[in-house]
């Protein structure tokens, strides 16, 4: 292929198969110098990685919230179950009414468990935190043990003011 100076059409260089044609290694080095729509390729790839890191942020946020709910409701059932007349049904009901009054958002499916022996008492509540990132549950687990309160009336011994 025989290249002739064609300097009546703009002074570039034509080929005998007509005007403007190069070689493909001419063509290819064009090509890795040419940077039109890189920065569209970029924002393709970071935008969903940037969204992703945001929900995963948010989802983050949202689990220690219904973590934080979960050990408040077993905490506040662990004190009516473990106080002197207190009993299994008392502690199940106010986890339930913490839960309720709390937990009616971030923190769904949940499940109280109250157990009282002679010398201790523990709850247990567990839950489904809300989730924003699609296809994944997010299990939350608290757990409160704590002594039973007796009641000990004096023996008289002691002497009070």
């Amino acid at each position: 292929m025989t290249t002739r100076a064609c300097h009546h059409h703009h002074g570039w260089p034509t080929t005998r198969e007509g005007p403007y044609r190069t070689s493909a290694g001419a063509a290819l080095r064009r090509l890795r110098k040419d940077q039109r729509g890189a920065s569209t390729v970029e924002l393709v790839i970071a935008t969903p990685v940037l969204l992703l890191l945001i929900l995963l942020i948010a989802q983050f946020a949202l689990y220690l919230h219904a973590t934080h709910i979960a050990q408040a409701a077993a905490s506040e059932a662990l004190s009516a179950a473990r106080v002197s007349g207190g009993s299994t049904s008392a502690g199940n009901n106010e986890g339930q009414r913490i839960l309720a009054q709390l937990g009616s958002g971030p923190l769904q499916g949940t499940s109280v468990n109250v157990q009282r022996g002679s010398t201790q008492a523990s709850v247990t509540i567990t839950g489904t935190a809300t989730s924003v990132i699609p296809f994944m549950t997010f299990t939350v687990h608290a757990e409160a043990v704590g002594p039973v309160e007796k009641f000990t009336p004096s023996t008289g011994t002691g002497t009070t003011p």
